[in-house]
């Protein structure tokens, strides 16, 4: 059995410390494995520009959030996830770091970008890669990409058990696209959003809550209320991942027939 949760609350727009402290405090003496912060956990969401990103953003080697999330793997042995806006140069990214006590072990750079996020962000640049921790192969994703069906079946067919999704939801659609993402490929997913609204002079935007953990057969494990600030944990039986099989005939991944999948490789017009 594996510990697996996450932490919804309202990320203030433009205070990294203060959204450091309050995510240092709800992580004292949490009893898990794996927690999934929100997307953008630390800047807020809401950027008016690539320049106010950039502004913002972190190179994580060289970051007091990330050291201050590594000490707190280090002190209580677990391991996060979180959303993290990325300065690479002048490059600025909306990623997925997974931290342990040794630091970032792995990055994801959100391949697909929404809305407005296309004028403040570089598209991700990174292969999408699996990682194993605490006896768990984790594969990362970020928001929008519950809309890309191929991404949560590249990471499950390269072995994760579980999905870690930092996300920042305004549409009504996701909790429940999830669902499928999971039935499809026989994985766990942790997907932790973010609540409150962002007013700014430029754009209002309304968070949907609702923070969930889905089960393989697409069963909705738990799911927090659409306003509710709060952290929350529970045992998995990750070895339900690992049985791909739905009829004692049909194996999800052995059944495929990707030479007729060919049109999945162009790009769209």
């Amino acid at each position: 059995m594996v510990k697996v949760g996450f932490y919804q609350f309202y990320p203030k727009f433009g205070r990294p410390r203060e959204n450091l402290d309050t995510v240092l405090a709800a992580l004292q003496d949490v009893d898990t494995d794996i927690i999934v912060l929100p997307e953008l956990a630390f800047t807020g969401y809401l950027f008016k520009n690539r320049e106010e990103a950039l502004g913002l953003a972190e190179d994580p080697n060289d970051s007091a959030i990330v050291a201050s999330l590594t000490n707190v793997c280090q002190s209580q042995g677990f391991h996060i996830v979180t959303g993290f806006a990325e300065k690479e140069g002048e490059k600025v990214y909306n990623s997925a770091l997974l931290i342990g006590a040794g630091g970032v072990l792995s990055t994801y750079r959100k391949l697909h970008l929404f809305n407005t996020e296309k004028s403040c962000f570089d598209p991700g640049n990174l292969p999408l890669t699996v990682y194993r921790v605490q006896g768990v192969t984790i594969g990362m994703m970020v928001c929008f990409d519950w809309a890309f069906p191929e991404i949560a079946r590249v990471l499950s067919l390269m072995g994760a058990d579980l999905l870690c999704h930092p996300a920042n939801l305004v549409l009504p659609y996701c909790q429940q696209a999830m669902t499928t993402r999971c039935l499809e490929n026989r994985v766990f997913a942790v997907t932790a959003n973010r609540v409150g609204t962002e007013d700014r002079p430029h754009a209002r935007l309304t968070f949907t809550g609702q923070s969930q953990i889905t089960a393989p057969d697409g069963a909705i494990l738990y799911r927090a209320g659409p306003d509710e600030e709060g952290l929350f944990t529970m045992e998995i039986d990750i070895e339900k991942a690992r049985d791909k099989r739905l009829t004692p005939h049909n194996h999800l991944f052995e059944d495929r027939r990707p030479e007729f999948y060919q049109a999945l490789c162009q790009k769209g017009s």
